[in-house]
């Protein structure tokens, strides 16, 4: 199930303009309004408690009261995240606080990634996937190195897609696709100027648009019509854009795993001829 931020970001574009009021207050001032009646949250933004109500029910909530619970769980998630993650490298760390600062900020980073990654838009995924006519995978930088990933794992079960390193190839990859592909965008920060662009080129030519990006309400997200979502904590430190790139990646085993278990029947021939029997390659 989503956590509750994302919910209200995901529903953020179709939300009328006082739905919007509503929805920026909380995201805004989250611990402020699990300590708010539902009175008091629509005086506050200008709106009434049935119109918070609906919202509640539309974001899956069975009402305000059920909406304050799952607000104020998150919080709590949150805040022990916070806590736990005071690990920024400084210069004065030797090797053996390196290795475990990164490797705990990694398992945070995992932890958390759980949290956010959401099971129904998992499947949707896989299933427009499965039926694209084509896939393209865009990404620059650390997140190229996850796009290469997810592009071999799909080669491994006979789902050919076009991925390119140079930004100019992309965007003439974006402006011939059609509506029956679906191009893969992967930008942690989701404000990444020539994905942004990639991405409005190819959603005026009808492609279906899955991103992996993190859980903000970015150009990116805003305009895809699938979100999975990591963590938005990275380090001040970004010389590797570390703990992201984990759970990025993260995400592309849990695509590639959930397709193999959606289609094992049909894929078991395909995964034994593509398996490379390390002892076998020479060279």
């Amino acid at each position: 199930m989503k956590i509750v931020t994302i919910k209200l970001k995901d529903y953020y574009i179709d939300a009328t303009d006082t739905e919007k009021i509503i929805i920026d207050y909380i995201l805004r001032e989250p611990k402020k309004t699990v300590n708010l009646t539902i009175h008091k949250l629509a005086e506050m933004t200008y709106s009434s408690s049935s119109t918070i109500i609906r919202l509640c029910k539309k974001c899956g909530y069975e009402g305000y009261r059920d909406f304050s619970k799952q607000l104020t769980y998150e919080i709590a998630v949150r805040e022990d995240y916070r806590q736990k993650r005071q690990l920024e490298i400084n210069k004065t760390d030797g090797i053996d606080d390196v290795i475990n600062k990164i490797s705990q900020n990694n398992i945070l980073s995992l932890e958390e990634s759980r949290k956010t990654i959401d099971s129904e838009t998992v499947t949707k995924s896989i299933g427009i996937i499965d039926q694209a006519e084509r896939i393209f995978i865009f990404g620059i930088g650390a997140s190229f190195l996850v796009a290469k990933d997810l592009h071999m794992k799909l080669a491994r079960v006979n789902k050919m897609a076009h991925i390119n390193e140079d930004w100019h190839t992309m965007l003439l990859m974006s402006k011939n696709v059609s509506k029956n592909d679906v191009v893969i965008i992967i930008s942690y920060s989701g404000k990444t100027t020539e994905m942004i662009t990639c991405l409005q080129v190819a959603k005026e030519n009808g492609a279906t648009i899955i991103a992996i990006t993190k859980e903000e309400a970015t150009e990116i997200s805003t305009k895809a019509d699938l979100n999975m979502y990591v963590p938005a904590k990275e380090f001040s430190f970004r010389s590797g854009a570390m703990s992201s790139r984990i759970a990025q990646l993260n995400i592309v085993d849990i695509l590639y795993t959930s397709y193999i278990s959606k289609k094992f029947d049909g894929l078991r021939e395909v995964l034994e001829k593509t398996y490379i029997d390390k002892d076998d390659v020479h060279g």
